[in-house]
């Protein structure tokens, strides 16, 4: 399928979800999350859902980061550069949630792209290739650029993949993993 029907396909399974199944998938994501081969990295960047997106609770995700003494880094999205400016969560970050309802920090201390390990990544849909399809903005694929070639890139959905994401372009950057309430799908990149 297209980008563009995927987009549509994606949006109307999460409308369709209730509360307690983006619960009840958000909390078996975060525990299947923890069989990936990630633990001993220490600079972790994590999402904070658009809730009337439907997207993953990654509270979950954060509770055991924040248990296992992970750095946690958040970003602040500039839309009119299409660039994301990252931030170490404290507990004095402050979180407020912009014009699209994302929640963001409002400043705090900076982190550098190069320095973050691992980064769970939002997604509406995925291939078995482990392309990824987002909401069309580009922020991940930009920020995903400026990371280390050893960053790892883990995607976080509730559906299971689609065999084949036909309008690939030669800058998206695929994911390594990506963390389904069932299974964790590894994508061998070639």
């Amino acid at each position: 399928m297209l980008k563009k029907e995927l987009r549509l396909k994606y949006k109307a399974l999460r409308k369709a979800l209730s509360e307690n199944d983006i619960e009840s998938m958000s909390l078996e994501i975060a525990n299947q999350a923890l069989s990936l081969p990630i633990w001993d990295k220490t600079y972790f960047h994590i999402f904070l859902p658009i809730e009337p997106q439907k997207e993953i609770n990654t509270e979950y995700l954060l509770h055991i980061l924040a248990g296992k003494d992970k750095e946690i880094i958040l970003s602040k999205s500039d839309f009119e550069t299409r660039k994301m400016t990252h931030f170490l969560l404290t507990e004095n970050t402050k979180i407020v949630k912009n014009d699209y309802q994302i929640p963001e920090p409002v400043s705090g201390i900076a982190v550098p792209s190069k320095q973050i390990e691992v980064v769970f990544v939002p997604l509406l849909a995925y291939d078995k290739l482990g392309n990824r399809v987002g909401y069309g903005k580009g922020f991940y694929d930009q920020f995903l650029s400026e990371c280390s070639p050893e960053t790892l890139k883990i995607g976080l959905s509730f559906f299971e993949p689609e065999e084949q994401i036909r309008d690939v372009f030669e800058n998206d950057i695929r994911l390594d993993y990506c963390v389904s309430p069932r299974t964790i799908f590894k994508f061998i990149l070639t």
